[in-house]
Formats: structure tokens, C-alpha cells, sequence
């Protein structure tokens, strides 16, 4: 009888590996197909992109490189399985991937940042609770809301329109621009606060940093992960609360009626094509796993900016440094490759 129930196992245990190698030989890796990843511009997308590439190429053995392109040409790649990943994909902004999402040519996992993307209007810290330490008093204590802004208009002064204060959004064309058009018109301050529009994101960035190094009073637009969250103290200005159907005319260009409404919170999530995502339940499973805390994820940004690091070299970075992150990503023969191609490198 032992003997019996012992050949069972053995047979079971027989059948269940020559399935997993039969499998493994499927796998889209394994059939030697690139792994196409979308270039992703943004730093902490940049980062996430090559963090993936290197556990894929150093622990799997995938052959992985990455195609340039704006965000709309690479999500309709994705779309089109020319491209197989899309490693920091904002959920609920991008019309091309939900129409994807919906047909089933693109699959999303994970959830890589826990809580969500953070959205919204921001002053520096020391405009409301000032800086001893800088000797800086505060000028707008009683600023809480953005339904308050009016009455520190002149805390705001625009310099060409000193009757007016001066909110600087995001460059013209960003979503987040036609957003805020929107927002300053529904919530009345538009008759109070200038349009400001930098020409570039970095211009953005330098108008708050030069704003923040002078201790100058400056309302502005802003979002995380980002460098300058984690390098400087802002303070966001309540907002009426999330409303769907609002939000839904703050973002469509064809609304003749809008309503008011915070930023959605985004998850982040990993895009994948259809067919990658049924050819590798391996590597799909390992996706669904990735999470950087957004703290970590500012600080990281910040770094590559400060030290002037690609994404590339961060990532290298991330994962010499941080393998109690990684390594909760996968296997552990795999994170023992990854670490031996990352000693070889």
C-alpha cells in the first residue's frame, strides 16, 4: 500500500513538472520573442521601466529593449501587442487604454503605488505656517481651501497684473492645463487669479524652486511621485470633493458645462498586452507584484534628478541597494540570478 501511494506522488509530481517545463517552453521569453517595453519620458516611469527590464533580462533570460514614442503612439502599440509592457500606467486617464482595456487587447496588474497618485493645488509650507528658521513669517495663515484664495490675492500678486494674483499651472497642452482652466473659471477665481502657463515642465519646476529658495508666496499645481515632493514641504489646498460625473466634464473637451471636483486618485498600474499576459503568467504574476511607497519613489526621483541619473543607472542602483523590495517579487532562484548578473555587470 505505501508502495502504491508512494509511485502515486512520484507520478503526480512527474506530471506537474513535465506540465510547469512544458509551459516554461510556451513562455514568451522562452520561445526567444522581445519583451517591448514603452519608452516612458518621466523620471518615475523611466525608473519603473528599467527596474522591470533588468529582472526580466538578468533573472528570466529575457531579451527586452524599449520603443521611443509620444504616450499615445506607445499605448496604441500596446494595444496592438507591438509593444508588450507599460510599466507605470495612471488609471483612468488615458482614453486609448481604457478603449483597450475594454476590447481585451490590454490587461492591467498591480498596483505599484499603494494609495494612489496624489493631485492638486499646493502652496509652500512657510505661506501658512512661516519658517523660524529661514525667518520667514507666515502671510496667509487662515489659507485652508482654495475657495479662500480670493481674499490672499495680493498674497499672490501677479507681476503684470498686480490686482490680481497669479496661479500657475501646468504647460499648455498637459491634461492637467485644461483641467485647471476649468477648475479656476468653476470655482469663481478667475476674476481674482491669473492663468499663468509655464512653456515647459522643467519651467514649472524652476518657477516653484526659485518661488521656494526665496521664500516667496506662489499657488500652484503640482502632483506626486515627483523630485520636488520629496525635497520640499508644500501644503495642499482643500478641495469640493471628488465627484465622477464632475470630473468627467473638467476632463472632456467637448463639455459645455462643468462642475467642481478634486483630482481623481489614480492607481498605478502595470499595462500589459493581451498576448504577453497569456503567453507568461510567470512574469505577469511577478508584475502584480511591484510596489514602491510613494515617499521612496519621490526621494528616488529627486536623486535621479539631483545626480543627474538615468533610469537606467537607478534602477542598477535600486537593486544593488534595495533587495528587500525586489525580493519580494520573485522567486528565490530568481533574485539569485539577478543578483549574480548584477555583480557582472
Amino acid at each position: 500500500m505505501q508502495f502504491r501511494q508512494l509511485r502515486v506522488v512520484l507520478c503526480a509530481a512527474a506530471m506537474t513538472l513535465t506540465g510547469v517545463t512544458a509551459h516554461a517552453a510556451d513562455s514568451w521569453c522562452a520561445q526567444g520573442k522581445t519583451v517591448h517595453f514603452a519608452g516612458i519620458t518621466w523620471e518615475s516611469g523611466s525608473f519603473a521601466t528599467e527596474v522591470l527590464r533588468q529582472i526580466l533580462e538578468k533573472g528570466y533570460g529575457c531579451k527586452t529593449d524599449v520603443v521611443p514614442g509620444s504616450t499615445a503612439a506607445t499605448e496604441t502599440a500596446l494595444a496592438h501587442n507591438d509593444v508588450q509592457v507599460w510599466a507605470e500606467q495612471w488609471t483612468g486617464r488615458s482614453e486609448i487604454t481604457a478603449k483597450a482595456v475594454a476590447s481585451g487587447s490590454v490587461k492591467l496588474v498591480g498596483d505599484t503605488l499603494p494609495g494612489g497618485t496624489k493631485e492638486g493645488w499646493f502652496v509652500p509650507e512657510y505661506v501658512v505656517k512661516g519658517d523660524p528658521k529661514r525667518g520667514i513669517k507666515p502671510v496667509a495663515a487662515g489659507l485652508v481651501s482654495v475657495t479662500d484664495l480670493p481674499k490672499y490675492k495680493s498674497v499672490f500678486a501677479d507681476d503684470e497684473e498686480p490686482d490680481k494674483g497669479r496661479f500657475l499651472n501646468c504647460p499648455t497642452g498637459w491634461d492637467c492645463e485644461r483641467v485647471n482652466t476649468r477648475l479656476l473659471k468653476v470655482l469663481n477665481l478667475d476674476a481674482s487669479y491669473t492663468n499663468f502657463h509655464p512653456g515647459t515642465g522643467a519651467a514649472l519646476d524652476a518657477a516653484i524652486a526659485s518661488a521656494y529658495q526665496r521664500g516667496a508666496p506662489i499657488v500652484f499645481y503640482y502632483w506626486g511621485p515627483a523630485a520636488l515632493m520629496a525635497k520640499y514641504k508644500f501644503v495642499e489646498l482643500k478641495m469640493p470633493a471628488y465627484n465622477d460625473a464632475c470630473w468627467k466634464t473638467l476632463r472632456d473637451e467637448s463639455s459645455t458645462s462643468q462642475c467642481a471636483s478634486s483630482y481623481m486618485v489614480s492607481h498605478v498600474t502595470v499595462g500589459v498586452s493581451t498576448p504577453f499576459y497569456d503567453a507568461d503568467p510567470q512574469l505577469v504574476s511577478m508584475l502584480g507584484k511591484v510596489k514602491f511607497p510613494m515617499d521612496f519613489l519621490n526621494s528616488t526621483i529627486l536623486e535621479m534628478s539631483t545626480k543627474k541619473l538615468d533610469g537606467s543607472a537607478m534602477a542598477t542602483q535600486f537593486l544593488r541597494e534595495h533587495p528587500e523590495m525586489w525580493k519580494q517579487w520573485v522567486p528565490a532562484d530568481i533574485a539569485s540570478k539577478v543578483q549574480a548578473g548584477l555583480a557582472g555587470a
